[in-house]
């Protein structure tokens, strides 16, 4: 039997809702079911971010969804097989809880399950700046097999709109899962750089350093 393509999206309360909903919606239609699990507060911060939008507008770009509190779902175990879990946006106490191995929620049980089966984790972590106790907590869940992917803006693709930033880091995250969603402007590639200034620099037959 061919292995399901299966991703968890987690979204917490953390400024930058928007990732979460994109990502949803970049893996509508491509083959990747997708198991969505949103907290309480991620709610607040949709009022507050997305106007006019609804949990139910976002639960809908989702081919599941699973309640909060419901840690007897099926994303709660390590016999339920995904490609693991990506957390957009990621807030600090939800990074701390899973690294901690604090799971009061699905949210953080679903991440804990993903580390112990030694599937991928990746955290789109919302904050700036940071102290020592964060970066020690981003450390702590690294060595675990997270990976932290704060969403930083590329700027070589030349952006124009807020939602070509968006999509950039929404792709590249998914990169880390191999799914190709058709977001990204990759380097190198075309639509990417500028290749005529590449080649300027790159002798015949010499290899990209």
């Amino acid at each position: 039997m061919a292995e399901p393509q299966r991703l968890i999206v987690g979204i917490s309360g953390a400024s930058g809702i928007v990732y979460g909903a994109r990502v949803l919606k970049a893996l509508k239609g491509s083959g990747v079911e997708t198991h969505l699990v949103m907290s309480k507060s991620a709610e607040v911060t949709l009022a507050y971010e997305m106007p006019g939008k609804k949990a139910a507008d976002i639960q809908a770009l989702a081919d599941v969804v699973h309640r909060f509190g419901d840690i007897g779902a099926s994303i709660s175990s390590g016999s339920f097989r995904t490609q693991g879990m990506i957390v957009a946006p990621c807030s600090i106490r939800s990074m701390s809880e899973i690294a901690h191995g604090t799971t009061g929620n699905l949210l953080t049980r679903a991440a804990d399950v993903v580390l112990k089966e030694r599937r991928k984790l990746v955290l789109m972590l919302r904050e700036t700046p940071l102290h020592l106790g964060h970066l020690k907590t981003m450390t702590a869940i690294t060595e675990m097999g997270a990976i932290i992917f704060p969403p930083v803006p590329a700027f070589y693709q030349k952006p124009e709109t807020i939602d070509d930033i968006i999509d950039q880091s929404v792709g590249r995250a998914l990169d880390l899962f191999g799914f190709e969603v058709g977001l990204v402007k990759r380097w190198g590639e075309e639509g990417g750089e500028d290749e005529k200034t590449t080649r300027v620099f790159r002798r015949p037959g010499q290899a990209q350093g």
